[in-house]
């Protein structure tokens, strides 16, 4: 019983080796009409994504997680003021969508800080939804868009 089982197991990793050696000489096939029709179409981008002020809930939630998680901090956001677009699909056609926003944070420090952040279209989790990516100038604490937030602008 085991010769056999052994037999079995040789042919088996002799026909993996086969197989797997003529898929690495195979030349690459470009794709047929049928699949750049149906399958390789690529995004479809309307540039349907949310206002400015739609974020800040989500932004501020994020934050005190940060701050808490990461920095063993209490800050957080208490409100915004003066929240505006700065620009909308800045880049080129083609680009996933954004939408650039820029607002005063108001923190529980007492301070008022600068935050810029952007909308992304089909920028969520999995690419459900649209997707914010913020940043708070002066606690940009692990320089992730430094300097003074600049990489979180148009």
């Amino acid at each position: 019983m085991s010769d056999l089982f052994l037999a079995m197991r040789r042919i088996i990793l002799l026909a993996a080796v086969l197989i797997g050696g003529m898929a690495a000489v195979a030349p690459a096939q470009a794709a047929s009409l049928i699949e750049k029709g149906t399958y390789l179409s690529g995004p479809r981008y309307d540039g349907d994504m949310g206002q400015c002020g739609e974020a800040l809930g989500t932004i501020a939630s994020q934050f005190a997680s940060k701050e808490s998680t990461f920095w063993n901090s209490s800050l957080q956001i208490t409100g915004f003021a003066d929240v505006h677009e700065v620009a909308f699909r800045p880049w080129a056609t083609q680009s996933i969508p954004r939408r650039f926003c820029a607002a005063s944070a108001m923190l529980s420090d007492g301070r008022a800080r600068e935050v810029h952040y952007s909308i992304i279209e089909d920028g969520g989790f999995a690419g459900f939804g649209s997707g914010v990516e913020w940043c708070v100038v002066g606690l940009d604490r692990n320089w992730a868009y430094n300097p003074s937030c600049k990489a979180a602008k148009p």
